[in-house]
């Protein structure tokens, strides 16, 4: 049994030893978030099952098909850990002592914001980065600090998209500038990938959240401004608000 991350979407980020296993599965079990690119890499002959029950009946799937002796891909989107119910998964196979390995993938926190440009660290402007999901356990109370994340240098926010406005009024009453620069990328790495330039003011107004399709990655913070100058991916599919039409892009030192 594998449990295994099929990182943000762009096929040539798989990592070889993903690309092995799926090539060479009897089953592969896969989420949503898996690009549609990484799927037709999968030989005909491969049995794929798109995730779309609940938890535990996934985890019976995995178990049952494991039993059979067939060689299960459990293929998550991004790392199969980072933000997701891999552990929910691991769980469950060693509660049925089925051996399993875990093969890590890139994580669109990282990846779509490299594909836009976006430098998450720079020495001048950000030297720290904080990483949150927008989308938390429902049936749990919130164990996120916006106090404290209005101060950090540069937020990264995964699966925030449906919260987009309520973030940036989480972030402004806390005491984070209107004006503080956003980039969300949307379907990041993707040939579909587009990148939105504005500011938490103009979340919050909601105009640009109009604009933007899931899943996509939010980054806030200067670097943020950096997609105006080194975007690279899809050079057209730049969307900056009238907020940036005359800011000039940020330039790095030394």
């Amino acid at each position: 049994m594998f449990i295994v991350g099929a990182g943000p979407g762009d096929p040539k980020l798989l990592t070889l030893r993903a690309h092995e296993l799926i090539m060479n599965a009897d089953i592969v079990i896969f989420d949503r978030l898996v690009s549609k690119a990484i799927l037709d890499l999968i030989p005909s002959t491969v049995s794929k099952i798109c995730k779309q029950q609940k938890q535990q009946e996934i985890n019976r799937l995995m178990i049952s098909e494991a039993r059979k002796g067939k060689q299960v891909v459990r293929l998550k989107g991004g790392d199969p850990l980072f933000f997701a119910r891999g552990v929910d998964e691991i769980r469950a196979l060693k509660e049925n002592n089925i051996d399993f390995e875990i093969v890590p993938g890139i994580t669109s926190a990282f990846a779509a914001p490299a594909y836009a440009g976006v430098l998450l660290t720079d020495r001048k402007y950000s030297s720290s980065v904080t990483i949150v999901t927008g989308h938390e356990d429902p049936s749990k109370r919130s164990k996120i600090r916006w106090s404290e994340l209005a101060k950090v240098e540069t937020l990264v926010i995964l699966m925030g998209i449906g919260a987009f406005p309520r973030i940036a009024r989480e972030l402004i009453s806390a005491g984070a500038d209107r004006n503080t620069s956003v980039a969300v990328i949307e379907r990041g790495t993707t040939d579909k990938q587009k990148t939105f330039l504005c500011t938490l003011g103009e979340a919050l107004e909601g105009e640009v959240y109009k604009k933007i399709n899931s899943p996509g990655v939010i980054v806030v913070g200067k670097v943020a401004e950096f997609a105006k100058e080194l975007d690279w991916y899809h050079q057209n599919s730049l969307y900056v608000s009238p907020f940036f039409q005359g800011k000039t892009a940020l330039k790095q030192k030394g």
